[in-house]
């Protein structure tokens, strides 16, 4: 078991995740929408370690982060600027992973060799904030993300830090709509023509927070819960999603 900065130590109080469907909502800035959660997720903690794998331009991703969470007194390390990345996650306080390509997300966390030591640190109680693309590599797999395969990854399997799937950025059907193209629901319900896990459609503004066996959907709006061969379920922000922690 590891001690903590504050030299204390003792059991690990189980997994620590906040995972939000976006980074931010029409009307706000940047990660606005969730300050609170995110303050709540980090409290107490000094320093936390960012993943901008999703993107191209690392550098930019960083600053713009290192800026947003410098507003909450925290300071920020990004991996890509660390000369042995898995020391780094070994070592991090928290990891937090921007949204961006799933694809190019997941591949780079492969070729870095970063998926297992992440895995294990969150398992130990290492916070862990994801949103998007963050988000979907939290889940057993990235097949339902909505991003194009603009790279081909060794694997779509995931971190698994979580039994069930996300849908980030999930958008009801328009029936006003003229568009003939699949919803996401039909997306979702191919996904489940092959697989089993249940899928979180998760709005933009809603999140999902993990604390050892409990799970909450917080946020400004809701989610849609998908079944194999089962109706849709509608979950409003403020409900508990432990069952999904538990699937039968």
């Amino acid at each position: 078991m590891r001690d903590r900065e504050d030299g204390t130590s003792g059991q690990s109080p189980g997994k620590r995740l906040l995972l939000m469907s976006s980074s931010r909502v029409y009307g706000s800035g940047y990660l606005d929408h969730g300050d609170e959660e995110i303050r709540r997720l980090l409290a107490g903690l000094k320093r936390v370690l960012f993943v901008p794998l999703a993107l191209a331009d690392h550098p930019g991703y960083s600053a713009r982060i290192r800026e947003r969470l410098g507003r909450m007194q925290l300071e920020l390390d990004s991996v890509h600027e660390a000369a042995d990345p898995v020391a780094a996650v070994e070592t991090a306080q928290a990891v937090v992973v921007g949204g961006g390509n799933t694809f190019r997300l997941l591949d780079e966390l492969y070729r870095r060799r970063l998926l297992e030591p992440i895995r294990r640190r969150a398992e130990e109680g290492m916070p862990y904030l994801g949103w998007s693309a963050g988000a979907n590599v939290a889940c057993p797999s990235l097949m339902t993300t909505n991003d194009m395969p603009i790279v081909q990854p060794p694997g779509f399997e995931a971190l698994s830090l979580v039994p069930f799937n996300i849908n980030p950025h999930y958008l009801d059907p328009d029936h006003a709509s003229k568009h003939m193209g699949e919803t996401r629901e039909q997306r979702i319900q191919e996904f489940h023509e092959m697989n089993d896990p249940v899928v979180v459609g998760l709005r933009e503004g809603a999140m999902i927070r993990v604390e050892g066996p409990k799970a909450t959907l917080r946020g400004n709006s809701g989610a849609r819960i998908f079944r194999k061969k089962q109706l849709a379920m509608e979950m409003e922000p403020g409900s508990s999603l432990d069952f999904l922690l538990h699937p039968s």
